[in-house]
């Protein structure tokens, strides 16, 4: 038996006055997103207040308030003159909150964290009464945060990186297969695996009617629209064939509803001995307080986003973001699967495993 030793008074005032000052940073971190103050601050910088609200269309007043703000919270550089002041965005920063191909690209989580935020009042309904509020009522926020934050991965690792450690699915990709994407949201682990891999082709599937129009405008601009096609299904209930040559679902199956039988259709739509693959969160074998900054990023997620998301749907197995190994197994298992096994692939936020 473990147990928390508690703070003092002052050492937890200290931690919640933190957690206010990141909660006002992450709003911020919103406006600069959305107002397009990033980007021309890493393009055209440094700029005044005047500067960056005339390029930008906005209001000087606010643009000098939050400049101001971003100085003394350490996102962006003053450079204070004796008649103006400048700031500038570092390209070390720029990494972080415009570069949407880097890897340390983190400013579409602000927006998911503004789209729960904008939520409350359901989501305290949804606490009282046991219901949920779902994947469509966080709106465009969500939906683009979760798109936009997962694109560097798959756009970068998943074909170059991950699925090369799989040996037998690599071939068998190289080789050119058809293979479904479970979950794919608006598209872009479909588009990576066409990318990847060009003698495949790509049959996604996604419940969210606008996720697969975006997944399916991404695919021309691509030039994969010929190899990947994104029709809208729900997964739990609508597929039924064996066709494929490998079945994935990245980052989804916490969120569902019914989870075995959408584990239930990835078996039932592979060929038999088909690769099937989950990509979900890495999280620790059981609960534990002092699991670490990630486990408390995944609870963060699942109490205003993937929880709600996944009991909105009526009878829900409520399995939130923080899913366990064992939790995934024995879904396998119940979907009449032999389990799900661990894949040694190494990765801060993510597990790769295989279901027999």
């Amino acid at each position: 038996m473990t147990s928390q030793a508690p703070m003092t008074t002052d050492q937890f005032a200290d931690h919640v006055f933190g957690a206010l000052l990141g909660a006002q940073q992450v709003q911020a971190l919103y406006l600069g997103d959305r107002l397009g103050w990033y980007e021309l601050l890493a393009k055209e910088g440094p700029l005044t207040p005047a500067e960056l609200a005339q390029r930008s269309g906005s209001a000087e007043r606010y643009a000098r308030e939050w400049l101001e703000h971003q100085a003394v919270s350490g996102y962006v550089v003053a450079d204070i003159g004796p008649e103006v002041t400048r700031f500038a965005l570092p390209a070390e920063y720029s990494e972080v909150l415009v570069n949407g191909d880097s890897l340390s690209y983190l400013a579409p989580l602000a927006r998911l964290s503004v789209a729960t935020g904008s939520q409350m009042s359901e989501l305290l309904q949804a606490y009282r009464s046991g219901g949920g509020v779902s994947w469509q009522q966080l709106g465009a926020d969500a939906r683009e945060a979760q798109s936009y934050a997962n694109r560097p991965m798959y756009m970068g690792q998943l074909t170059s990186e991950f699925l090369p450690q799989i040996p037998d699915l690599h071939a068998l990709l190289t080789a050119g297969a058809r293979i479904a994407d479970l979950g794919c949201g608006e598209g872009w682990s479909s588009i990576a695996l066409a990318v990847g891999y060009p003698n495949v082709s790509v049959d996604g599937y996604d419940i969210d009617t606008d996720s697969v129009a975006a997944a399916q405008r991404n695919a021309v601009e691509y030039g994969v629209s010929d190899r990947v096609t994104v029709t809208v299904a729900d997964a739990q209930s609508e597929l039924d064939f064996d066709s494929h040559d490998a079945v994935f679902a990245f980052e989804c199956v916490h969120d569902l509803s019914d989870p075995v039988s959408f584990l239930a259709t990835m078996r039932r739509i592979a060929k038999p001995g088909a690769p099937i693959i989950v990509m979900d969160e890495r999280t620790a074998d059981s609960f534990t307080p002092d699991a670490g900054p990630v486990e408390q990023l995944l609870y963060g997620f699942s109490i205003g986003c993937c929880l709600p998301d996944s009991m909105s749907g009526g009878d829900s197995a409520a399995t939130g973001t923080v899913m366990r190994t064992s939790t995934l197994d024995a879904y396998a298992r119940s979907a009449g699967l032999d389990g799900a096994s661990v894949l040694d692939i190494e990765h801060d936020i993510f597990r790769f495993y295989r279901l027999q």
